[in-house]
């Protein structure tokens, strides 16, 4: 059990310095692993090693020489205080923590492997390793924003990952919780976070929007693509507040290459106000999982920084400008879930497709930072080869993709979704419910809206494809069947 081993101790004051061999609370520090300018990391192991099994832990212990920042200290008691609540496989597994009456530290599962900061030192990397780093960060911010925290301090050297490729985030000083005290807004009033990464809310001292932590991700995107930080590594606070109006390079102005997608994401993301970014995480890993159905605007084709007078006019706005009050983390997931459209544009009749269309539209107009993902699914043979153009030389995708595009326009009509909102995907699989269903898992879908035609024996007998995503499938099925069939 987490602190069992510091419980089971009198807290006394520890008689010399850290050094290897020292047992502290039932762990002994082996070897100093890292020297920061705020905590030392030691590699430690279980004096009882019957306790469970030996897993590798290391153990962090706050840096206190006199003089130094008090926000050094107070970070580490949010840090403390975060570590036990958070789960899952992109956060360390926490072990125990240590007060500051005897020695403060946490210990924590040791996460094999080195941090991506080393990786800018390579930058501009390959797009496809950058985009797929984007992803992996992406889920491991969603699945933290799930559990009521926001990072506010993401940047490479607080990323790592595991073996099998999964982001890992570490360093929780800087965070808060929804349900906690936020003790650096309690104690201090100035913007806390890491220079180049700061979203333009937290200049502006905001520490509850989960989309700092898209912006901040923006950020390194864009470094590891271009090899250049966007709002370069400002050590003030003026410094900071320049990036409330004054536009980052175009990252295809540095480098050429970069597709217009890409650029669109990447400018999405680093978007002043907040309501004018991605929404969630999820959003965000599912553009960068498949750019073909990102639609572009204005932000793909600029190569240049806005003028004198669109700048000036921003910096004049920004002048005494107060952030609107945000939602927690939470309330702003909910409030942006990716809604999934599985239409059958090949199979269904007239009046099943309009339903659901209805449907649809209904949902969505419900939930304004909503995204709509429409996805059809184009049955391909599981052995051979299919014939993939029709009898006048089309391609069977491209004609599947327009007649999605179709089926949506009304709703897109109705509803104005721009900027990305609406996004169109052609899946090729042999099996239309096990695409759907896999589709859904890996971008995070909330909720899947699709059609039931009517009954068959032949589909009683095999079951049908609604039938299984509504038995598989982790998030919400909405299942829509039209009168008389």
């Amino acid at each position: 059990m987490p602190d069992q081993a510091r419980d089971s101790r009198q807290d006394l004051p520890l008689s010399g310095p850290l050094e290897p061999g020292v047992v502290l609370d039932g762990f002994r520090l082996e070897e100093k692993m890292h020297q920061g300018g705020m905590a030392h990391l030691w590699r430690v192991t279980r004096v009882d090693a019957q306790a469970e099994p030996q897993t590798p832990l290391i153990m962090k212990v706050p840096r206190i020489m006199g003089g130094e920042d008090p926000a050094t200290i107070v970070g580490f008691e949010v840090e403390q205080m975060l570590m036990p609540v958070l789960k899952g496989k992109h956060v360390p597994r926490f072990v125990a923590r240590g007060d500051w009456t005897r020695q403060a530290y946490i210990v924590m599962e040791r996460i094999d492997g080195v941090s991506l900061r080393p990786r800018l030192d390579e930058a501009p990397l390959p797009l496809e390793e950058v985009v797929d780093i984007g992803a992996r960060v992406a889920d491991a911010l969603q699945d933290l924003h799930r559990q009521h925290v926001v990072h506010l301090d993401i940047k490479p050297s607080n990323i790592m990952f595991r073996p099998d490729g999964t982001a890992v985030l570490v360093d929780f000083g800087l965070s808060r919780h929804d349900h906690l005290p936020d003790l650096l807004e309690e104690e201090f009033s100035l913007p806390m976070g890491t220079g180049p990464y700061m979203s333009p809310e937290q200049v502006q001292f905001v520490r509850n929007d989960p989309r700092s932590d898209l912006f901040a991700l923006g950020v390194m995107l864009y470094h590891l693509a271009t090899g250049e930080r966007p709002f370069g590594q400002p050590v003030s606070v003026r410094g900071l507040r320049r990036r409330l109006f004054v536009e980052p390079v175009p990252p295809r102005a540095i480098n050429p290459e970069i597709p217009p997608w890409f650029q669109e994401i990447v400018l999405h993301c680093l978007e002043v106000k907040a309501e004018r970014r991605y929404q969630s995480a999820a959003q965000l890993a599912l553009d960068l999982r498949h750019p073909e159905g990102i639609t572009l605007t204005s932000r793909a084709e600029r190569m240049h920084s806005s003028g004198l007078v669109k700048r000036f006019k921003r910096w004049f706005f920004a002048l005494g400008a107060e952030p609107s009050p945000q939602a927690s983390a939470t309330e702003q997931l909910s409030r942006s879930p990716i809604i999934m459209a599985a239409v059958d544009t090949q199979g269904a009749t007239t009046a099943l497709q309009e339903q659901l269309r209805e449907t649809v539209r209904r949902i969505v107009q419900t939930e304004p930072g909503a995204r709509l993902a429409c996805v059809s699914v184009m049955r391909i043979a599981r052995i051979g080869m299919d014939e993939l153009t029709d009898n006048e030389g089309k391609s069977v995708h491209v004609k599947q993709l327009v007649a999605l595009k179709h089926w949506a326009r009304p709703i897109s009509k109705a509803l104005n979704l721009e900027d990305g909102r609406l996004t169109f995907h052609v899946l090729e699989a042999p099996d239309a419910a096990k695409a759907i269903i896999e589709f859904a898992a890996k971008t995070g879908v909330d909720h899947i809206v699709m059609g039931a035609r009517g009954n068959s024996a032949l589909r009683r007998y095999l079951g049908s494809v609604s039938a299984q995503v509504v038995a598989e499938s982790e998030c919400s099925v909405t299942v829509v069947r039209a009168a008389g069939e």
